[in-house]
């Protein structure tokens, strides 16, 4: 019995969050620093089998929790915050292109930007279950967008994962300069996780990719 399945057969039930949070850092991992890092950051954490057989439906919440832990442990800060940044980068990406039908990213496309943050927020708040797992999850809509996590069971420094979920959901969505600052985390001390979503209009560049960006200065433990 390998050290994850320990952990999620012998303690109490807990939350389930959805598998990207593990594909997307195995994908980060593999991709950013080649697929032996991979195999060291899953493997100290009890959990290489899930490189051969990723899952395929919803997951312990503290499987992705002990993976961004051990990724700390296992290399430099930065790198650590580059690499799951990229996962949640990942992790957005894969909710657009796969589980929102087309008709409503065309809608939510062509909507006032207000409008489109306003019905993006209801459906994050619907769903949050993908991402928070055992947290409670609570939004704001408005300027800035507030996304809260009570007792969120993903937390790591600056909590980048989160913040590049939201970055990539509301730049692809909603469009426009995208920037979420983490204000407040549970990590620190904090009874929540907060979230703030702000969006300008696009900035000018020379590709029409959205333009996203996360404050990883925040403090989470």
């Amino acid at each position: 019995m390998t050290a994850t399945l320990a952990l999620t057969e012998n303690a109490a039930p807990s939350g389930r969050v959805g598998p990207n949070a593990v594909i997307q850092l195995a994908n980060a991992l593999a991709e950013g620093l080649g697929p032996e890092a991979a195999r060291q950051v899953f493997g100290a954490a009890g959990c290489a089998h899930l490189l051969e057989k990723p899952p395929g439906e919803m997951i312990d919440e503290r499987i992705p929790a002990h993976l961004f832990k051990t990724l700390w442990r296992s290399l430099p800060d930065a790198t650590a915050l580059w690499i799951a940044e990229d996962a949640g980068r990942r992790t957005g990406a894969y909710i657009v292109e796969n589980r929102i039908p087309g008709i409503a990213k065309g809608v939510l496309r062509l909507l006032p930007r207000s409008v489109a943050a306003r019905l993006l927020t209801g459906a994050i708040a619907r769903h949050a279950w993908t991402f928070a797992g055992s947290g409670a999850c609570r939004t704001l809509p408005g300027d800035p967008v507030v996304i809260e996590i009570a007792d969120n069971p993903i937390v790591m420094p600056a909590c980048v994962w989160h913040q590049a979920v939201f970055a990539a959901l509301f730049g692809e969505l909603v469009g426009g300069d995208v920037t979420v600052r983490h204000s407040r985390c549970c990590g620190a001390g904090s009874e929540t996780c907060r979230f703030e979503v702000t969006i300008r209009p696009a900035r000018v560049t020379s590709a029409a990719q959205p333009s996203t960006r996360t404050t990883p200065s925040g403090t989470c433990v």
